[in-house]
């Protein structure tokens, strides 16, 4: 009786194994992957309609060289914005505008735009094709993953988006930054059913971590169950950043050489993404100085009066309507979620102002180089004791917040957390017989 059953259950196993193995052999058993990348991330393109009007015979003769039969042509990432006359064009250009009758944002007159490759990495691997060593974003991220079994455009996916945008408050529309929402849940849905309806590893760097949370807190949890394997974050700013009030006080060149920070300020501060990354009350100390000024000091709960009083009111009302209810929380989403970011980087922590027309005096503390350990962080302190919210928090020293996509130690960490949740999935089988 004893024989017979063992050989009753190895029929079982081996009959399950060779299921599971004709299941997942086009992809090698992974779950699929996809990619959600950050602000100025990926590429993006523009069309000019007869709407628009430029005073500028730079821009009207010479910018850009090069569109497609349709009008298409790239404007993130173009080299030659570096050129001081068309710096100047691709600002107005890139420019969004707030509507209070219709309460959102949209582009500039007469401009369109359109997020290229959807779905795809290409458009995640580098700003310009055509300057791939100095414009190179996610590729040695795409490319590590693709030395552990991955394969691009099976179980390897991109999810650009206009990173101009942003979400809102509950109760205010956000078309361009909802509309991405919704492609990037298809996107999950898709990826696991032609994948053998495997769960998804979302892996995002800095502001699409922001977006992914969102998209996973509002969708009900049996949707999560269903499609969710894990959630891997890269540098995400939880609380925003210090560096974001720089860029709106006197610009930022982002370490773009030969750029005026001043001639890229306005389009900045028209950003709705950027509004939403300024330093979040719930998460930096309400009362500590953030801007420092001859007349008066900021801390992260007067962003408002800070925006009045470096020449952009118009960014108020849409910052304590849209923005201030949507940071009030960080809820949990009841997937396993893996944080990554770098440590022991220089990060501006306090702004010394004598002129917003000047660059500041800096005094820095610790971060990833562009945002704040105390941001970094938010989601451990938020979560701490959490039932049912499992949190794994994976520390870098020395790597900053790009390098964190394109250092080998971090490569090395990443791909082994990605390999870690493939193997547990494979332990989970076994373990079952």
């Amino acid at each position: 009786m004893k024989f017979h059953l063992v050989h009753i259950k190895m029929a079982i196993l081996s009959v399950a194994m060779i299921f599971y193995t004709c299941s997942t052999s086009s992809t090698n058993g992974l779950h699929p992957l996809i990619l959600i990348p950050g602000s100025g991330g990926n590429q993006l393109e523009a069309r000019l309609t007869a709407e628009y009007k430029s005073t500028s015979f730079w821009c009207n003769r010479w910018y850009p060289l090069k569109k497609d039969p349709d009008g298409w042509f790239r404007i993130w990432f173009d080299s030659f914005v570096l050129l001081r006359p068309f710096t100047k064009c691709f600002s107005k250009r890139m420019m969004t505008y707030y509507d209070p009758d219709e309460d959102d944002y949209h582009n500039a007159p007469g401009v369109e735009t359109r997020v290229p490759h959807f779905g795809s990495t290409e458009g995640l691997l580098y700003l310009d094709p055509s300057l791939k060593h100095i414009t190179s974003y996610m590729e040695p991220l795409v490319r590590s993953l693709e030395e552990i079994g991955y394969i691009s455009g099976k179980n390897l996916f991109g999810a650009p988006y206009d990173f101009r945008y942003a979400l809102a408050a509950e109760g205010h529309p956000s078309k361009v930054g909802s509309k991405f929402l919704s492609d990037l849940k298809n996107l999950i849905e898709s990826a696991s059913s032609s994948n053998g309806d495997k769960p998804v590893i979302l892996l995002s760097h800095s502001l699409g971590g922001l977006f992914a949370l969102r998209l996973l807190n509002q969708s009900p949890t049996s949707w999560r169950r269903k499609y969710i394997k894990h959630f891997i974050t890269l540098s995400a700013p939880w609380g925003g950043t210090v560096d974001e009030m720089l860029t709106f006080a006197s610009g930022n060149t982002l370490g773009v050489p030969l750029v005026d920070p001043l001639m890229v300020r306005e389009e900045q501060r028209s950003s709705a993404s950027n509004l939403w990354l300024l330093p979040s009350p719930k998460v930096f100390n309400r009362t500590k100085p953030l801007v420092i000024t001859p007349n008066r000091s900021y801390s992260s709960s007067d962003i408002a009066k800070f925006l009045q009083d470096i020449g952009f009111p118009e960014g108020v009302h849409p910052y304590k309507t849209r923005v201030l209810p949507l940071v009030e929380s960080l809820p949990a989403p009841q997937v396993p979620v893996t944080c990554v970011f770098g440590s022991g980087v220089k990060t501006p922590e306090t702004l010394f102002y004598k002129d917003f027309e000047k660059r500041p005096d800096v005094v820095f503390g610790d971060g990833d180089g562009t945002v704040n350990m105390i941001s970094l962080l938010a989601l451990e302190s938020a979560w701490s004791g959490r039932k049912g919210q499992l949190l794994k928090v994976i520390k870098l020293p020395g790597v900053s917040h790009i390098s964190v996509l394109k250092d080998k130690t971090s490569l090395g960490k990443i791909t082994g957390e990605v390999s870690s949740i493939n193997s547990e999935s494979s332990r989970s089988l076994v373990h079952w017989f």
